[in-house]
């Protein structure tokens, strides 16, 4: 059985007729020690002096401040959060059935007495070395985990917004050991990520080279190309001027040819007894000097005997034709 001693303020509000629900607050009575199921809004409202009592209860975000919890490390090694935030939120519907069955206080159970056990299980299960830096990035959310799943079983009117864990103190001589093991462990990242971005450059001076060494390449495969087509467009003119010098040849030796068959058989066709003695008394003819005596007929005798020769030569190969 619970006994409540009624405080001045309790004793005021008791006897007071008019009362103040403030913003982000419901309005929960209680007559006659019993809960009474009706919540009121904020603002003014009335209730009978000394029979009713009357208890504003937050439906808005509110912040749970838990401080000092100690708790032992797997090892052994007692360490102390020194405060923890539980950010929560009491729904509105769920008001009467959560004060009903946990009264006004229910954040003592739900939050502080909760927060106390989970830590304390947590580092019960866990080594100083996880607590404190390996798993610390993982508190936050393991406690807000478990602190909904137990207030979604039993308590579904409460909602756990976040949490919020500062880092645990520890003995002194164990945490000069772990900022020494920090300290070598942060140097021995920072030789970690020399040595990637040693080999980071080394990688993209190696890309660099490649891509250029591959542009040279491509570079000079387009020049031959270049030169090839060049040539080939050389060889292809040599040839096509080869071939027009050799038909323009051929045409002029034929033309050549044809035209010396041509004369040759015009001569040919000269070269009848009257014709050569045309030519003679031609020639004669033109001369410039005066021949005189006997030798004028010999010549001319001379000159006839060979045209008869010659007429003699022309029939007999006409003959052999």
């Amino acid at each position: 059985m619970q006994v409540i001693l009624p405080t001045l303020s309790i004793f005021g509000q008791n006897m007071s007729i008019l009362h103040q629900v403030p913003e982000g607050h419901v309005g929960v009575y209680w007559r006659g020690g019993a809960l009474l199921n009706v919540n009121t809004d904020p603002g003014f409202h009335l209730k009978l002096p000394l029979i009713t009592y009357f208890e504003p209860i937050q439906v808005t975000l509110q912040t749970d401040l838990v401080r000092n919890i100690p708790c032992g490390t797997k090892g052994g090694v007692m360490i102390n959060f020194a405060k923890i935030e539980v950010v929560n939120r009491l729904h509105k519907d769920y008001v009467y059935d959560t004060l009903r069955d946990y009264g006004v206080k229910y954040d003592d159970t739900w939050i502080y007495d909760k927060i106390h056990h989970e830590i304390n299980q947590f580092c019960s299960a866990h080594s100083l070395q996880q607590v404190y830096i390996d798993m610390f990035d993982q508190i936050d959310e393991k406690m807000k985990d478990a602190l909904q799943a137990d207030c979604t079983r039993y308590a579904p009117g409460i909602e756990i917004i976040s949490v919020r864990v500062t880092k645990p103190s520890i003995p002194e001589s164990v945490r000069r050991n772990f900022e020494q093991m920090e300290e070598e462990r942060t140097k021995v990242l920072i030789a970690e990520e020399k040595q990637r971005v040693s080999e980071k450059e080394a990688e993209t001076k190696k890309k660099i080279a490649i891509s250029e060494a591959e542009k040279n390449a491509y570079v000079s495969k387009i020049q031959m190309e270049q030169k090839l087509t060049e040539k080939d467009s050389l060889r292809k003119e040599a040839e096509i001027s080869n071939t027009m010098y050799l038909a323009r040849e051929k045409s002029l030796a034929d033309a050549d040819y044809y035209r010396t068959m041509k004369e040759a058989e015009a001569n040919k066709l000269k070269l009848t007894p009257q014709y050569l003695e045309l030519r003679f008394i031609e020639a004669i003819a033109n001369k410039s000097k005066i021949y005189f005596g006997n030798k004028i007929p010999n010549m001319v005798l001379d000159q006839r005997l060979l045209g008869n020769f010659l007429q003699d030569v022309v029939v007999k190969e006409n003959l052999e034709a």
